[in-house]
């Protein structure tokens, strides 16, 4: 059994904004695999589909971005998952959109939902799979909790498609192939270097205690 984490905050107001991009890969990845998220289960919204015979659990977690763990940590409790058979899908500013890069372990480079999951889990030994939005000249918070629109909407869903199949091989074949096949570079692309305390400012702090489900 495998886990696929996407994440995102909750409430209509956060719906297609870049920082909810796992939102929209575990939606996309559950239409193709003709299951809903819709179950209310440890904090999150949670759906089952099978994935080449691979039982596939699909979730979202409901507590806002900066305490995701919550919701991950009691769902892999309750399936009794360990970290490798988790993956969490996230946005990422230092990535343009369109771009796509998984990992096998790491930092949280920041991500606040994926912050809260290391320390939860106790190791930063988590695949994780990050989709870009690209980074603003201006406010951080503003662009991440921004409406995806124009061409970079393409880009993003083009990123979203391509996550979707990366998520299968990841369940089928493991992370090293899926790395192998889906990090590579798009020639247009180059990436914007990344500025000491930008990272900080990129994740909206989860309003304390608003309709945690």
């Amino acid at each position: 059994m495998k886990l696929i984490v996407g994440l995102g905050n909750p409430g209509i107001e956060y719906a297609h904004t870049r920082h909810n991009i796992g939102f929209m890969v575990v939606d996309s990845l559950a239409r193709e695999l003709g299951t809903d998220i819709n179950k209310n289960q440890h904090k999150a919204l949670v759906g089952q589909a099978s994935i080449g015979g691979e039982k596939v659990i699909l979730a979202k977690p409901q507590t806002y971005m900066n305490l995701s763990g919550q919701a991950v940590v009691a769902l892999m409790n309750w399936y009794k998952l360990t970290p490798e058979d988790l993956l969490v899908i996230a946005d990422d500013m230092d990535l343009p959109p369109g771009r796509l890069r998984i990992r096998k372990k790491g930092s949280d480079g920041g991500q606040k939902g994926l912050r809260n999951i290391i320390e939860l889990l106790g190791t930063q030994e988590i695949t994780r799979m990050r989709l870009g939005i690209g980074r603003p000249e201006h406010s951080a918070v503003d662009h991440v909790l921004g409406k995806i629109t124009g061409t970079e909407a393409e880009l993003i869903n083009s990123a979203i498609a391509a996550a979707v199949e990366a998520a299968k091989v990841w369940v089928l074949e493991g992370t090293d192939k899926a790395m192998n096949r889906f990090n590579q570079k798009p020639k247009s692309q180059k990436e914007k270097p990344k500025t000491e305390g930008d990272k900080e400012k990129a994740e909206p702090e989860a309003p304390l205690q608003k309709n945690n489900p």
